[in-house]
């Protein structure tokens, strides 16, 4: 399951809660700050005040248009089956967090280049709003940055290149080609490597062919950025290497073979069961097959022998949370979710086959399985 972020619930989109972090505020200071020589420039004989309010509006509109961004990747998202779990405002702008498995590359890449497209079209919307101004006004400067800085979130968001929203288009165009996804993660970690060292190569670089020298502000904030999209990319890379470990999971291969007892049975009869058959769970179950529990062997041991006989089964019975069946055939990531979800801290749970009883999941055997390589939730 999805790890929520710490902040402030301002309301709810796609069913899923919209979160401002802490960081959020950072980033509205350090925005305004720079963007306020701008508004003095435009202005010059604004008082601070008002320079501020005017950064600090600008500020606001970027937002509201990464808002927009963000708002855009659930409402596609949940309309491809996934479950919606937060959209956060954050230092580097926002994301979006979503569950369940993505089954096909059309959905990963219609859920990705929703987000930029968004700011796009914003962007045509407030250019087309500036160019009916008549007079240079704040509110033109206001409607001028809102398209520069949307055109800029949309085409840079758009370079193909993990963790941004083209690195997703790229992937899935790699895993359509190649019936691999996680070929596509690796191929658009590596292309967004090489973007986030462009970044800084650039910073560096550009100013010295025009026979300038680097900007220093120039160059932190690309290294930065460089970094930033370096760490995503390898960690896209690395979780797209543990998802392919973890589809390697298999019910069939971990389950432990049940016998089956009724509901009511003495509680000798499960020790009977299970005799002779190796590595068994006995499992209880109702009047109509339904899983009730399994039979802790301990448990019955503690019965005394001339009381077993007369001794409901159900004295050593550990019961099964609700719905925490797993079918037979699941596997990998889906057998992650699945448990995570509806296993209710419970040990063990039961394995259905056609809707009967076949085996039982320690769910301890599970993680050790999974130890290895380790897990990661989804984020986009």
């Amino acid at each position: 399951m999805t790890q929520r972020s710490s902040g402030w619930t301002i309301g709810r989109v796609a069913g899923a809660p919209v979160l401002v972090t802490p960081s959020w505020f950072l980033a509205a200071v350090v925005l305004t700050v720079l963007f306020a020589p701008t508004v003095r420039a435009f202005a010059p004989q604004m008082d601070l005040v008002g320079v501020v309010v005017v950064s600090f509006a600008f500020v606001l509109l970027l937002f509201a248009s990464v808002f927009c961004h963000e708002v855009a990747h659930a409402l596609v998202a949940r309309s491809r089956g996934h479950r919606v779990d937060e959209l956060a405002l954050t230092l580097w702008g926002g994301h979006t967090a979503y569950s369940g498995a993505v089954r096909r590359p059309l959905d990963s890449a219609l859920v990705a280049v929703v987000g930029p497209l968004t700011n796009l079209a914003l962007a045509a919307a407030f250019w087309i709003a500036f160019q009916a101004q008549t007079v240079a006004s704040v509110p033109a400067l206001l409607l001028y940055a809102g398209a520069f800085s949307n055109a800029f979130v949309g085409a840079f968001n758009l370079l193909p290149g993990l963790p941004l929203d083209g690195g997703q288009v790229l992937e899935s165009v790699v895993w359509a080609a190649t019936g691999s996804r996680t070929t596509g993660t690796v191929a658009a970690g590596w292309v967004g490597r090489a973007v986030g060292a462009a970044v800084v190569a650039g910073a560096l670089l550009w100013p010295l062919t025009q026979g300038r020298q680097p900007d220093l502000i120039v160059v932190m904030w690309a290294a930065l950025i460089g970094a930033f999209l370096w760490s995503g990319a390898s960690e896209a890379i690395r979780a797209g290497r543990r998802r392919e470990s973890l589809s390697r999971l298999d019910v069939r291969s971990l389950a432990i073979t049940a016998v089956v007892v009724p509901a009511g049975s003495p509680a000798a009869d499960a020790g009977r069961a299970a005799r002779g058959h190796g590595e068994v769970a006995v499992v209880v179950v109702g009047p109509d097959g339904d899983p009730l529990g399994w039979v802790d062997p301990a448990a019955v041991a503690r019965i005394p022998a001339e009381q077993a006989a007369a001794t409901p089964v159900e004295a050593a019975l550990v019961p099964f949370p609700p719905g925490s069946a797993v079918r037979a055939d699941e596997s990998g990531p889906e057998l992650l979710e699945h448990l995570a979800g509806a296993s209710g801290g419970a040990r063990v749970v039961p394995v259905l086959s056609d809707g009967r009883v076949t085996g039982v999941l320690d769910v301890a055997r599970v993680a050790a399985a999974v130890r290895p390589s380790g897990t990661s939730g989804r984020r986009r």
